[in-house]
């Protein structure tokens, strides 16, 4: 019987940010070849793989890209997903699907999806303007989030009475009824095309309270068994009913009587998963790869227990990156940054994250604050 000879697949990835970076770290170790699209010239991937400058929402750039790929995937939900469905015509493969894409890029759409297939989440109303919002007074507290185009906490406002009106935006949107929750937590789940489903534990994360983004979590989630269970339980379902293949990162809200409520979904590799370079004996970023690829999803148990600390650019610099702390750091055991390759820092730009690991719980907050507050980046 011959040797079977491994052909190098060609991936192509719409977006060149730290997600695609990591991605391509990850299939360095089998021999994968990708291609990137991107409008920044100097965006983190843009030395790594064969790169091409240009907008994620050009139809003739998405299209002309992807006939040069085997695979398309992304790592940025803003992409020309009209462009996806041509290449699928074409006979390409588009993982996660277009339409998939497309129900994540509006909000609207997606909390639909949720009711349509009783998925628990918010109570929530469309509104299509900020005049109509305030015909909603009633429903206050809640939470505007414009239906397209937000992303990392921009697009959100918490309105909590009359006075907050003005913050609403003016653009069609979702009106979600604020929710007294007890934790946010996150399940990363996998899908490949024969229908393998696998999850990862379920993370508790921690919001930087301005910047409304992921500040720092921790694995696993101090939850119960039967929390833990039900949440790993609703991420099969979402992804199984959206039929995806790929990596779906689902964000819930535990409430304080010990419900679950999905908050939002994302179709790729996540902020809530870097942990799992580290901390899991599969990362997130191979799990994509084998999803994608149509390969046997791998083991998603914890090595040790684990936390995330994003590198955030500092309030009130912007310049030239600059890594405060670094050397000391680097000196801590169990501590592994990684940095993503950007030269210009702002203000909670994502700049890096460092994964911590530790047999012991309480050690592993201890290390999690010192981290928290020696590694600066600044201009």
């Amino acid at each position: 019987m011959p040797a079977a000879i491994y052909r190098q697949p060609k991936v192509g990835i719409l977006g060149g940010g730290q997600l695609g970076r990591m991605l391509i770290q990850a299939g360095f170790d089998w021999n994968i070849n990708f291609s990137v699209l991107d409008p920044d010239a100097d965006a983190p991937c843009s030395s790594l793989a064969s790169f091409t400058n240009a907008k994620l929402t050009d139809y003739q750039a998405v299209l002309e890209f992807g006939k040069t790929c085997d695979l398309i995937t992304i790592e940025i939900e803003n992409v020309n997903t009209e462009a996806l469905k041509e290449l699928v015509r074409l006979g390409k493969k588009v993982f996660p699907q277009p339409d998939v894409i497309e129900l994540v890029q509006d909000k609207r759409v997606q909390k639909l999806f949720y009711r349509e297939n009783k998925i628990p989440t918010a109570d929530f109303l469309l509104v299509e303007n900020a005049n109509e919002v305030k015909n909603h007074l009633s429903f206050l507290p809640a939470v505007h989030k414009l239906g397209k185009e937000g992303y990392d906490g921009r697009g959100v406002q918490i309105l909590k009475d009359e006075s907050d009106l003005v913050k609403a935006f003016d653009k069609p949107g979702v009106l979600e009824k604020l929710v007294d929750f007890e934790k946010e937590i996150s399940v990363i789940v996998a899908r490949n095309e024969r229908g393998e489903v696998k999850t990862y534990p379920a993370v508790e994360m921690v919001f930087h309270p301005e910047a409304n983004l992921v500040e720092y979590l921790f694995s696993p989630a101090s939850i119960s068994a039967s929390v833990s269970l039900l949440a790993d339980q609703i991420a099969k379902e979402i992804i199984t009913q959206l039929n995806m293949v790929g990596l779906l990162a689902v964000e819930m809200f535990v409430t304080r009587d010990q419900k679950i409520l999905v908050n939002e979904i994302a179709p790729r590799p996540h902020n809530s998963g870097h942990h799992t370079i580290e901390g899991n004996v599969t990362s997130q970023y191979h799990q994509q790869l084998r999803a994608i690829l149509n390969l046997p999803l791998g083991d998603t148990s914890l090595i040790y227990p684990s936390a995330m600390v994003n590198l955030l650019g500092e309030e009130g610099y912007a310049g030239e990156a600059k890594y405060l702390g670094l050397p000391e750091v680097l000196n801590m055991k169990g501590v592994y940054v990684h940095l993503y390759g950007k030269k210009i820092t702002k203000p909670f730009r994502k700049m890096g994250h460092v994964t911590l690991v530790d047999n012991e719980i309480s050690e592993l907050k201890k290390k999690t604050s010192v981290v928290k507050h020696t590694l600066k980046v600044k201009a």
